[in-house]
């Protein structure tokens, strides 16, 4: 398909406007916390709104609405769980990492914080945190390549190969230059961007489906409205796990603790989740209507049947006049772009905060420090293109791997840390290796339809707990833990 010349120029706009943010945060960006952490300045709109944006990636425009054009209803478990699961994370994690974090000499990354919160005189706990944000990242993030050249491949008819590397340059562009603050100041556009798309799409596509306002009974008689996946309950099950992993993702922890102070943090949470409930809905009323639609409407469908996650771009060429087909078509871009920008961000921390300025320069300058981030963003890009360059990748497939990685890794050492004084070490250490093993292994088995987050965060929380049972937390240790907890109950949360 070759797009008219208003959406491409309502489409460059966007490209063009984010690029403009990212000089801005260029501008601003001083020293390696002002690249990584944006100085910890963002406000309450844009925390929430940015914690949305890097949370949803390109699978809430294209992977969860083509597993349910493609399996049914039962698919929504998915979202379900995810509002669960961020509701939990925004009441009892953010405003705890963001003091935690200061109170444990300032940490910057996770791997930082995991540092100082456990005393780690080895470097262990660092060098493993590290490396499980780099593996699990760069599979996260040729997920959000993938979604980007296809809609570049389908914009602009490329062959995959070559809109591969135009996805990727649109969006690590701005991340090389402006660092964290262009990021999230763009995932504040971006956010608002992609709710407009998923609020205005499904609504006019059920008007076209119906003919107006009045409801149609028939309209989706042929709809799979089961809500059982499979007529599995472990299916339903696996699906509404995806809400165990929020407490471990990096690059959502990363919002919470770049925040100016705590007291935001109430507002913060009603708007980011009033957000993710509105494009959660209307990503599953997309699918929904897609199955209708395109069996009633040739153009589009021998696309969509062929490849279910085009079935947002297919329904906005077919719905809306060339400049609005623009607007929702960059929401596309949008939702790719804030997530693999966050996660390209800390995947470049975690290499140059935690491996090159840990172990190999100590005494690096805040120029060199933020230099080495930018060109670790680049080589973390070319890798991901490269697991990228598959065509036949499925998005939501490679985004379930990343994201049960990181829930079982550190999500039971994130939340115990913050609500127990007891936890050692050797109990995080030993945490997070099962919860990777867990997921490496069973991710190979598949036993029982089961996903692989469920039994990771069960045995690595379990692991966490028995391993620091048998030991003893340092009297500073404690002494941190019960001063966040003053601090708490000062400022409330």
């Amino acid at each position: 398909m070759i797009l008219s010349a208003a959406t491409l120029t309502t489409f460059g706009i966007y490209l063009f406007l984010m690029a403009l943010v990212g000089w801005f945060g260029y501008r601003r960006t001083r020293n390696l916390e002002d690249y990584i952490l944006g100085g910890r300045s963002l406000g309450r709109v844009v925390t929430a709104l940015s914690v949305g944006a890097s949370d949803m990636s390109g699978w809430l425009l294209m992977g969860l609405p083509g597993a349910i054009y493609l399996s049914g209803l039962s698919e929504a478990w998915i979202a379900v769980g995810l509002l669960i699961g961020a509701y939990l994370n925004w009441r009892f994690v953010a405003a705890r990492l963001r003091v935690y974090t200061e109170v444990a000499n300032n940490a910057l990354t996770l791997p930082d914080y995991f540092t100082a919160r456990f005393e780690d005189r080895s470097g262990l706990l660092r060098i493993f945190s590290a490396a499980i944000i780099l593996i699990f990242f760069t599979l996260y993030s040729a997920s959000g390549i993938v979604a980007a050249a296809r809609l570049f491949e389908t914009m602009f008819g490329m062959p995959y190969a070559v809109a591969l590397w135009v996805g990727a340059i649109c969006t690590v562009g701005y991340v090389f230059v402006g660092g964290f603050l262009a990021v999230s100041w763009a995932d504040a556009i971006q956010a608002s961007l992609m709710i407009t798309a998923l609020v205005v799409a499904p609504v006019v596509g059920y008007l076209a489906l119906n003919g107006g306002l009045a409801p149609q009974p028939d309209v989706f008689a042929m709809v799979d409205t089961s809500l059982l996946t499979d007529g599995s309950v472990i299916g339903v099950v696996s699906l509404l796990a995806w809400g165990l992993g929020y407490c471990g993702q990096p690059h959502i922890l990363a919002r919470f603790m770049a925040a100016r102070t705590v007291d935001g943090f109430p507002t913060a949470r009603r708007i980011a989740m009033t957000w993710m409930f509105l494009c959660l809905a209307g990503s599953v009323a997309v699918g929904l209507i897609g199955v209708p639609y395109f069996l009633g409407h040739d153009g589009g469908a021998a696309v969509v049947n062929r490849n279910s996650e085009l079935v947002f771009i297919e329904l906005a060429r077919a719905l809306f006049n060339p400049w609005l087909t623009g607007v929702l078509l960059a929401a596309i871009l949008a939702a790719v772009m804030s997530t693999l920008s966050c996660q390209l961000l800390v995947c470049s921390s975690a290499l140059t905060e935690d491996i090159y300025r840990a172990f190999l320069r100590k005494a690096a300058s805040q120029k060199e420090l933020v230099w080495v981030g930018r060109g670790m963003v680049l080589a973390i890009s070319v890798i991901a293109i490269g697991l990228a360059s598959d065509p036949n990748s499925r998005i939501l497939d490679m985004v379930g791997y990343a994201w049960a990685g990181f829930g079982a890794a550190f999500g039971p050492v994130i939340v115990l840390s913050l609500f127990w004084s007891g936890v050692t070490r050797a109990g995080a250490l030993s945490g997070m290796v099962v919860g990777t093993l867990t997921v490496l292994i069973w991710k190979q088995g598949g036993w029982w339809g089961v996903y692989e987050i469920v039994p990771g965060v069960v045995l690595s929380a379990v692991t966490v707990a028995a391993i620091s049972a048998c030991g003893h937390p340092s009297a500073t240790m404690r002494n941190s833990f019960m001063r966040v907890q003053d601090i708490l109950r000062r400022g409330g949360d």
